[in-house]
């Protein structure tokens, strides 16, 4: 397998509900927990970048409400997701306290990974939790969501995760060691394929049905996880989870499933922004500030001259020179009218022309594509 965890350099995991509570009892595995997070523990030691994306809060919920032995209706579930996502966070804020590592929080729905404004938001908060050190814990808002909680999963929301923030590998624990030309436990010649560089329609003939337990993903949705990831440059790894420190095996050479992208992660989203966005707006810059983006750094609000267009922040906006011809292109960190009244300012400045501290640049690097 030439595929190594280490070299990752932003990793997200995601656990299901089947590998961290119990099916019976409805308590976290406790001990399972205190391994994987050992292990992530060990990788941000390392030095990289750790995400977790956990199911659970409505399995361990449930039990503490009385709601167990049958179906959950819409209602119940988003009772149990209030109580039980609790005690998911304070059992991680245990395991993680253990290895001097801080928690923190993190609720989102498929529209907060989606709606661009809300995608900015979202992302900016995770970029800052991880350059202060601490370990993001991501779950589905099961409490307020509708139709998500229903057809959701987890799966689909670690791989926007990665698509948001610009992640290099996902890893995906499941009940079983990777994708199988058949379903295993049905087909015993079915075999394990290490490695997939598209998900074609042959790949997705090959996903079983979800197992039945707490589990609502299944093969399906991991492959439709893999769609994104791939499509945002993030590689995937399918592997097992319920063994004890199961990222060690994966990294001791454990039968996994790779998906592996074509292009790197920040190229992937670079070429998004280039391609499939509508500009709203334009900013017109100086020789500096165009001269300063060519390099690769950001564009300040002292560099821009005029602002044309109405926008909101994570709008596009075209970025062109005095002359008129188009510089760049990128999401914009301010609406058209705060754009307009900073324009020309020191990003020092910005609190006292606003009344409020935003970011110092109108477009970041990591959302600008020179043209």
């Amino acid at each position: 397998m030439t595929q190594r965890l280490d070299s990752a350099k932003r990793l997200i995991v995601k656990i299901g509900s089947a590998l961290l509570v119990d099916g019976l009892t409805g308590d976290i595995r406790r001990g399972w927990l205190e391994s994987i997070i050992a292990d992530l523990a060990y990788c941000r030691a390392r030095g990289q970048d750790v995400l977790i994306v956990s199911s659970g809060a409505v399995a361990v919920g449930r039990r503490h409400l009385g709601l167990t032995g049958r179906a959950l209706r819409l209602d119940e579930k988003q009772a149990a997701a209030a109580t039980g996502q609790i005690r998911l966070a304070h059992a991680y804020q245990e395991a993680l306290a253990a290895h001097g590592l801080t928690v923190a929080q993190i609720l989102l729905t498929p529209d907060d990974t989606e709606e661009r404004r809300r995608h900015l938001n979202a992302r900016a908060t995770l970029e800052q939790l991880l350059t202060l050190g601490a370990i993001p814990l991501i779950n589905e808002n099961d409490t307020v969501a509708t139709a998500e909680i229903r057809f959701g999963d987890n799966d689909r929301l670690a791989a926007r995760v990665a698509q948001m923030i610009s992640a290099d590998t996902l890893v995906l624990l499941s009940d079983i060691d990777g994708l199988y030309t058949a379903d295993p436990r049905k087909d015993p010649s079915a075999t394990l394929i290490p490695e997939i560089r598209e998900v074609t329609p042959e790949i997705e003939a090959m996903a079983g049905a979800a197992p039945t337990g707490y589990s609502s993903g299944g093969m399906v949705t991991k492959l439709m996880a893999a769609r994104i990831a791939m499509g945002a440059g993030c590689r995937m790894v399918i592997a097992k989870g319920e063994p004890l420190h199961p990222i060690s095996a994966i990294e001791n050479g454990a039968p996994c499933s790779w998906f592996l992208p074509v292009a790197e992660p920040r190229t992937a989203r670079k070429a998004w922004i280039a391609g499939s966005l509508n500009p709203s707006g334009r900013l017109t810059v100086d020789e500096g500030a165009g001269r300063a983006l060519k390099s690769g750094k950001s564009l300040l609000p002292a560099g821009v001259v005029s602002v044309e267009g109405e926008f909101e922040p994570g709008d596009t906006v075209l970025v062109a020179n005095r002359e008129g011809r188009e510089l760049a292109r990128g999401l914009s960190a301010y609406s058209s009218t705060d754009a307009r009244a900073i324009a020309g300012h020191k990003s020092g400045e910005i609190e006292e022309i606003l009344g409020y501290r935003g970011r110092d640049e109108i477009i970041h690097r990591d959302d600008l594509v020179v043209t």
